[in-house]
């Protein structure tokens, strides 16, 4: 294959929801460009987009396929996005590389809750968007209604390229309002018969050919002008007009297609080419120094892995974009995230599955690469020569859903976490650990469906059986007032003894508080516990009660129960302990006893010193429709929220709430029950707070009788 320049390459990614076509207009647009000879079905399991297991069983897209096709001398990148939430990581690492999104809209269903959200992730990335009106051949499509549903949700500056003669099961033309042509398609689809507007139509094309000029017009003073001046404008004008304000976001065009019957998708096909910003007309990527790289082909190079994934028999592949000079076979590179060397060995052009070799990608293009040593997903790639540029990651949302898992075998207990991590790494919206304070492996990612594709993966593909089951919370245990304690640890059995004794004051402890006056301190020690809060030890010993070099047993025994809370086993914070006194034994006395002698001191204090559980509380962000705000609002004041405020974006309600994370377990499952699937939500952690005191008995009832079943 040629090698193309930046200024014939266009990036696209195909965006929207769920069963709008997306994956059958991917598959016609790679047909009408002659990259394939027949074109695929999904119903048929044979796309080149849908090639995974997951992906042929569930009959729809789960991770993005890289694709692309030829068309009027150009080379189209074109990414195919799954439709569903909690796959939003493709979607947004899609957008990341690409310059313009085609929102794919089911012409039967309207704006659905897929459109909604991928426009709220189109709108974030700055990128311009073409809507395809799709479906258009089925018996319910509803061409009228679902445009004024656009101009209603996505603003005037939706603008109507072409309408449909005929939507409905007998479609078969449309009117292209840029040409003034009318494109008349045979049955089953294939090449159209472009002819003039037949004069039924007539009428209604010049308004909305007026409506279109003026719109375009409005786009550029000299344009204006020209309008005034003749009342029309040229096809070039217009296609200049379009250009600037596809990039400025200031139009929308709207065009039609039926992709299965593969009607209306050349035509899209040369509207992209013509009119779609190639990748060095639109501002450049920034690095961390704030450099811009804006595909200059003569800069040193510099790529951006956007997608790291395993296919099999192959390998880890890595997918790049260039955003400056050339990448060439076997070229030396540095990845500046990693301090590291990689040696890109091969370079591919990819449909799918399938790959092929190329010598050299220019700036702006799309490609993969195999076998990089030690580079994932947001690392940088460059030459020697610009080898410390670092381009800003992709900011992928925090996880949303959170879950234990276990193997069924407890043998295959540390399979299933190298699975899972390897999986993580594939998926940054997926994270995987073991909690050493919770004794659980957990899972997080976005959504019960999001961790239920990982369960299968496990389940199916590498054939360990796994559990879900609730996360326990990761609760915090504090002081609220002084206590004191003593205690003797004695052991005698036979030569050499243990002894220690301990008197110690324990408070609570604050930013900037003053030192207690009971007694004299003598030495301090202050640790920030890796779980949060901090532990202060003040020595107020005195005439030597107990030997100095005791003191880190005694600070060891104290740091054993602050990992293992008195009241529930939870992580103990924010405490000082006061040392002033105890006893030591010349010779039964060692490091053991004042070790034991400390941790039971501290015990004894901690439940004399008004306990209190914390818990964890996250700030959560939800965008609800505004008919849905009654039934969100009064879920998360059942969930003990604290409503902080409210705001509008677009046409939703941004609900902004403090939420115990205990209450948000299942949450993006009720959420979507509530709303149809329409809203959305984050997820942050805020702080820890004092939970109530009913709940803090049912905590505490509940860890007795743990303790009891475990004797």
């Amino acid at each position: 294959m040629k090698v193309f320049q930046t200024n014939e390459i266009r990036n696209i990614a195909l965006i929207g929801g769920a069963k709008s076509g997306k994956t059958t207009l991917a598959e016609a647009m790679l047909f009408e460009g002659g990259v394939i000879s027949r074109r695929g079905s999904v119903e048929d399991k044979n796309t080149v987009s849908d090639y995974r297991p997951i992906e042929l069983e569930r009959q729809n897209s789960v991770s993005a396929s890289i694709l692309y096709t030829l068309f009027d001398n150009k080379k189209i990148n074109i990414i195919d996005t799954p439709g569903f939430d909690d796959f939003c990581g493709e979607v947004i690492s899609a957008l990341r590389v690409a310059d313009t999104a085609v929102m794919v809209i089911n012409s039967q269903n309207g704006v659905e809750v897929g459109t909604e959200i991928t426009w709220r992730y189109s709108t974030r990335a700055e990128k311009p968007v073409i809507f395809a009106i799709n479906h258009l051949d089925q018996e319910h499509a509803n061409f009228e209604d679902t445009f004024r549903q656009m101009k209603q949700q996505f603003g005037k500056n939706v603008a109507l390229m072409q309408y449909p003669v005929n939507a409905g099961s007998g479609f078969n033309a449309i009117i292209d309002l840029l040409k003034m042509k009318m494109f008349k398609f045979p049955q089953g689809g294939g090449k159209p018969e472009i002819t003039d507007i037949p004069a039924s139509e007539k009428s209604k094309a010049e308004e909305m050919y007026t409506t279109l000029v003026e719109e375009l017009a409005s786009k550029d003073e000299s344009l204006m002008e020209i309008f005034f001046d003749k009342g029309t404008l040229s096809e070039e004008q217009m296609q200049t007009a379009l250009k600037t304000g596809l990039i400025s976001r200031t139009i929308f065009p709207v065009l039609c297609t039926c992709a299965k019957q593969d009607m209306g998708v050349a035509r899209l096909l040369e509207f992209i080419a013509g009119n779609v910003p190639a990748p060095d007309e639109i501002p450049g990527v920034k690095t961390k120094d704030g450099k811009a790289l804006n595909c200059k082909v003569t800069d040193p190079a510099s790529a951006f892995i956007f997608k790291t994934s395993v296919e099999q028999h192959l390998g880890e592949i890595s997918y790049f974009k260039v955003y400056a000079g050339e990448i060439t076979e076997a070229l030396d590179m540095i990845n500046p995230n990693r301090q590291s060397k990689e040696r890109v060995s091969q370079i591919f052009i990819v449909n799918g599955k399938n790959r092929e070799k190329v010598e050299k990608l220019v700036a702006g293009d799309i490609g993969a690469t195999i076998k990089l040593k030690n580079s994932y997903t947001n690392n940088t790639l460059n030459s020697p020569k610009n080898a410390d540029d670092i381009i800003e990651p992709t900011v992928f949302p925090d996880p949303k859903f959170r879950t234990a898992v276990k193997a069924r075998s407890t043998a295959d207990d540390e399979k299933i976490s190298s699975i899972l991590n390897e999986l993580a790494k594939m998926d940054p919206t997926l994270m995987m650990g073991y909690s050493r304070e919770l004794k659980q492996m957990i899972l997080q990612g976005q959504g019960e469906l999001h961790l239920n594709l990982a369960k299968w993966h496990v389940e199916t593909l590498e054939k360990i059986p796994i559990e879900y089951y609730a996360p326990r919370i990761p609760y915090r245990e504090t002081i609220t007032k002084p206590a004191k304690s003593m205690y003797r640890h004695k052991k005698q059995s036979g030569g050499s003894g243990q002894f220690g004794e301990v008197h110690m004051m324990i408070q609570p402890y604050r930013e900037g508080m003053a030192d207690q006056n009971d007694f004299p301190i003598r030495g301090r020690d202050v640790i920030e516990l890796e779980w949060g809060g901090k532990l202060q030890m003040n020595n107020c010993i005195v005439g030597g009660a107990i030997d100095a070099r005791f003191l880190p047993a005694i600070l060891k025994g104290v740091m054993e129960k602050m990992e293992e809370g008195p009241l529930t086993g939870s992580y103990a914070r924010d405490i000082v302990f006061n040392v002033y006194d105890g006893k030591m034994h010349p010779v039964d006395s060692n490091e053991i006893s004042f070790k034991l002698a400390g941790r039971n001191a501290f015990k004894e204090a901690f439940k004399n010193a008004g306990p209190k559980i914390l818990e964890p509380i996250y700030d959560v962000e939800v965008i609800v429709p505004e008919d849905k705000m009654g039934e969100v609002m009064t879920d998360l004041q059942g969930r003990r929220a604290v409503i902080m405020g409210m705001d509008s974006e677009g046409n939703y309600q941004k609900i902004l709430a403090k939420v115990p994370l205990a209450e948000l377990n299942r949450y993006s499952t009720a959420l979507s029950s509530l709303t149809s699937g329409r809203a959305t939500y984050g997820m942050k952690f805020a702080e820890y707070a004092q939970v109530p005191g009913d709940i803090q008995d049912k905590l505490l009832k509940a860890y007795e009788e743990q303790e009891k079943d475990e004797e």
